[in-house]
């Protein structure tokens, strides 16, 4: 049935097509010879402004006060966060390269209004929808959010209730908490089931502990008193909900203070694993605790019983933490549901600090309400020229890496035969992975939605349920797909990213993140290899850091290593371990925490590395002239900088890293599994040799250190 068009439409496509054609026709019969010079003197000449225009960029992200040697991010970054775009960011976390979402949401702008791409593609009615929503998302009150808006009560009413609005009409024999946590993940909404989804088949959920609060993370030292960032952020939030539903001064202070009392608890029960979801399940394990009865319930309400609790085994649930989360939950039922309440408004807030926002949040609320649809739109126009040079920038990290592995002194004879197997194995995937029987599916979900005549609001709980249920859409309809299935994020060529598949043995380069800072066709070599360079050499490392070294050619887990060669590996790892410990986070009195971190830190250094070998190769080769070639080296310089091309290669691979915090950022990302952004570029700097030479760096110096962990 989705295969069959409608004669209207197929002559409305051949339409367009003859008039497409008749255009071209008629533009290479206009042109003559001298037309097509000046049209190449013109790309040439707008070539040349670009390029200082975007050098020009590129400097006033930098501190020139800061030693190159004593902190190169701080060089390369240190005035970033006062020139950087003002727009809405859905991530709390402000970084330049993720900031390719604004040049992203400036396309989805464009084809909000491309009927004809529409028309063309078979997406009318569902480009409609979006058109529906985007209107009605600009005429709704957005700053300050409405949180008493009738539709978000009903809604919370109906999972669970909101015992600081509703006093006594509000049951807690009735209340289950895990319920209520359950209902709210059909709406993105994690709740005290952080629930995330499995990239293999079948596709099923998996866990980690929550993260408790609302605008700031909270820990049990960050609360401790009442002045704290943390205390101070989630009190204001939680007093703007609740004032908009007229409680007094005092009924807003004792629900607060519930709720606060309610964390402390909570906190001391993750605290005694010090928050780490496996260490709590090996406690779980080792303490015989059975699994939690409830989750078979929260399988009902999130998955209408597709999976059960049996599907994944007791090692997915940490039963220790829910056997003693249940206690305290039974204790501070009412702070419980009022924290859970105000959390679904918080997914429903716009969280904008000013209306000149209004207009980029909606536009980032209709792209990630319908993702797929724009990005069968946006794919439409994927240059194909830009796929070769990505193509070709892939090929010359892979020849590099060959080398490497063929090369490095410690690997026995049979491991490295296998790790080359593994190499040759590695396919590439550039703008997407295609499945359109799959995409075009998920695009005619948007036609269940009901949004005429509706509020934004209710419109907006629509839009959230759809959103979860697309990205459940692999678990819901498993039985109807093969076990070699790719997961849903493959197909979605319009996201900031580039990620290494273990299963597949695959690399994937999305379209999304062809953008500056990461990537230029225009850009002289020097800074493509530091910046998309950089991210293809740190996804390729990942099939040889300490999980990918665990995945055979095959993709299946199996043990390729030799005892010596292993171990060897291993204590090249730690090396990593102990570097990134000593990072302190002086906003938050915390270290980076090495383990954690440990394989983007490995990938970070092998991908940096990677890519400069593999640019100083890519330049002896260019034309058969020799590396010193004074002609080349020119083109390989950004106007405006005076920097040498492996100096702009560096300082590429740094800015694509440039970021601002506050400190609650620091807490949510520490809890991550890549390091934050400063210390990832000054230990990956601090722990390569070429660095050190290309900027002239001392022995001893901060980003020249005595000692360096390196494993390939």
């Amino acid at each position: 049935m989705f295969l069959v068009m409608s004669h209207l439409r197929v002559s409305m496509l051949w339409g367009l097509i003859y008039i497409l054609v008749g255009f071209y026709i008629l533009d290479c019969k206009a042109k003559s010879v001298g037309d097509t010079n000046n049209s190449e003197n013109a790309i040439k000449d707008d070539s040349v402004e670009y390029l200082k225009s975007y050098g020009e960029k590129m400097r006033s992200y930098m501190n020139f006060s800061v030693e190159p040697c004593v902190d190169f991010y701080e060089y390369a970054c240190g005035n970033w966060k006062n020139v950087r775009q003002d727009r809405f960011h859905s991530n709390h976390r402000k970084n330049n390269v993720m900031d390719i979402v604004f040049t992203l949401r400036d396309e989805v702008e464009k084809l909000l209004t491309n009927t004809m791409l529409a028309q063309a593609l078979n997406v009318s009615s569902e480009l409609l929808v979006a058109q529906q929503f985007y209107n009605t998302c600009l005429s709704a009150v957005v700053f300050p959010f409405p949180a008493a808006d009738p539709a978000y009560l009903e809604l919370i009413r109906s999972v669970g209730g909101f015992p600081a609005v509703d006093g006594l009409a509000w049951n807690a024999s009735s209340f289950s908490w895990f319920n209520m946590s359950a209902h709210l993940t059909n709406f993105g909404v994690k709740g005290l089931i952080n629930e995330f989804i499995m990239s293999q088949y079948p596709f099923g959920p998996y866990f980690k502990l929550p993260e408790l609060g609302l605008d700031h993370i909270v820990q049990t030292d960050n609360i401790a008193n009442n002045s704290s960032r943390a205390y101070k952020l989630n009190e204001n939030r939680m007093q703007r909900y609740l004032q908009a539903y007229n409680l007094t001064e005092g009924q807003i202070s004792e629900v607060i203070a519930g709720v606060f009392d309610f964390w402390r608890d909570a906190l001391a029960v993750a605290d005694k694993f010090d928050g780490d979801f496996e260490k709590c399940i090996i406690i779980s394990e080792d303490k015989n605790v059975p699994k939690y009865d409830q989750w078979d319930s929260y399988y009902d309400i999130a998955w209408n019983g597709v999976f059960d609790s049996n599907w994944f085994g007791n090692k997915e649930y940490c039963s220790y933490y829910y056997e003693l989360l249940e206690k305290v939950c039974l204790k501070h039922p009412e702070a419980v549901a009022n924290y859970l309440a105000m959390l679904l408004l918080y997914k429903m807030d716009a969280g904008l600090k000013d209306e000149k926002y209004h207009k980029d949040y909606c536009l980032s609320t209709v792209q990630s309400g319908f993702e797929y649809l724009f990005d069968k739109l946006y794919m439409a126009h994927f240059k194909d020229r830009t796929r070769s040079e990505v193509a070709d920038i892939i090929q010359e990290l892979r020849n590099n890496q060959r080398k490497m592995l063929e090369k490095v002194e410690w690997l026995d004879p049979e491991t490295r035969q296998e790790a080359l197997l593994k190499e040759s194995s590695i396919e590439s995937v550039i703008g997407n992975y295609k499945n359109y029987k799959v995409t075009d599916r998920l695009i005619q979900e948007i036609n269940g939605l009901e949004l005429e005549d509706r509020s934004y609001s209710q419109s907006m709980i629509q839009i959230q349920k759809l959103v979860t249920h697309v990205s459940r859409f692999g678990g819901l309809h498993h039985e109807e797909l093969q076990e070699d299935a790719k997961p849903l994020r493959v197909f979605l060529g319009m996201q900031v990213n580039a990620f290494y598949n273990n299963l597949d043995s695959s690399i994937y380069v999305m379209a999304g993140i062809l953008h500056p800072p990461a990537y230029h066709p225009d850009w002289p070599n020097s800074l493509k290899f530091g910046t998309l360079g950089y991210l293809v050499g740190h996804e390729l490392t990942h099939g040889f850091d300490t999980t990918g070294a665990m995945f055979n050619s095959n993709g299946y887990l199996r043990n390729w290593w030799s005892k010596k060669s292993r171990a060897v590996f291993e204590e090249r790892a730690m090396c990593f371990v102990d570097h990134y410990d000593r990072y302190l986070i002086p906003e938050i009195n915390r270290h980076i925490n090495g383990k954690e971190t440990q394989d983007e830190n490995i990938a970070d250094s092998g991908g940096l590395q990677g890519a400069f070998d593999a640019y100083r190769n890519h330049m002896k080769q260019l034309k058969n002239i020799s590396y010193e070639d004074n002609d080349i080296l020119k083109s390989e310089q950004m106007p405006g900088l005076d920097l040498s091309p492996e100096q702009l290669f560096f300082l590429g691979f740094a800015q694509t890293m440039c970021a601002d915090f506050e400190e609650e950022h620091y807490w949510e990302e520490l809890a991550k599994e890549h390091t934050i952004d400063k210390y990832r570029v000054l230990g990956a700097i601090s722990n390569n040799h070429d660095f050190s030479q290309v900027y002239n760096c001392p022995s001893g110096s901060p980003m020249n250190p005595q000692n360096s962990c390196r494993i390939w």
